[in-house]
């Protein structure tokens, strides 16, 4: 099994889930993002946005191929780039931290590394450049494939909650701790990022 994990560009943008490529829930803020879908822009606003960050910070998340095909991938991005962000009860991000905003494997492929293959090299970018941490905002009521990240799975895999809420915890991983991660963190991981979307569905905005 051939397995390459490749950073997100335009080029390969059309390579994530048919859906994911045009929802802007944490690229835009609230108003912005319901008014990009009403003038069916979503794609357009998408790609400007990647393009932005990778212009202005370099890269914002990895496509995962095995034997060529789009199997997976995630995305991130400090704070001040994800402008749904300051949308949550629970903001803001820490200062020494980047935003785990989104992230998936295709249910086939579940079970097999993937997950914790795809979380070290982002780990191991990050770390290169100087971040100490990831954190994300939970869905502490997580019933659908949605954009924000089941909580409790996030609390499965080693993140910690350092803000406490109903709905939208906010948690954190540090990122030397996923360089030595166990079998057992493993399965949580790829669970995690099976559970985010089957055929990722836009939330509401």
């Amino acid at each position: 099994m051939g397995r390459r994990l490749v950073p997100l560009t335009l080029d390969n943008l059309q390579d994530l889930p048919k859906r994911c490529r045009t929802c802007v829930f944490w690229e835009l803020d609230p108003v912005s993002g319901e008014a990009a879908v009403k003038a069916g822009t979503p794609a357009l606003e998408k790609e400007a946005w990647i393009s932005a960050v990778l212009l202005d910070w370099g890269s914002c998340g990895r496509v995962v191929y095995v034997d060529e095909v789009p199997v997976g991938f995630v995305m991130y991005a400090p704070p001040a780039y994800v402008p749904r962000s300051t949308a949550f009860p629970t903001s803001p991000v820490s200062p020494d931290a980047v935003q785990l905003m989104t992230a998936f494997i295709v249910p086939g492929y579940q079970g097999q590394g993937l997950g914790r293959v795809m979380v070290q090299t982002v780990a191991k970018d990050l770390l290169r450049r100087g971040f100490k941490a990831i954190e994300a905002f939970g869905d502490a009521r997580w019933k659908e494939p949605a954009c924000v990240l089941p909580a409790d799975h996030l609390l499965a895999v080693g993140f910690k909650t350092v803000r406490q809420h109903p709905t939208h915890p906010r948690l954190r991983l540090e990122l030397r701790s996923t360089l030595s991660w166990k079998e057992d963190v493993e399965m949580a991981l790829d669970r995690l990022l099976g559970a985010v979307q089957k055929e990722p569905a836009l939330r509401p905005l």
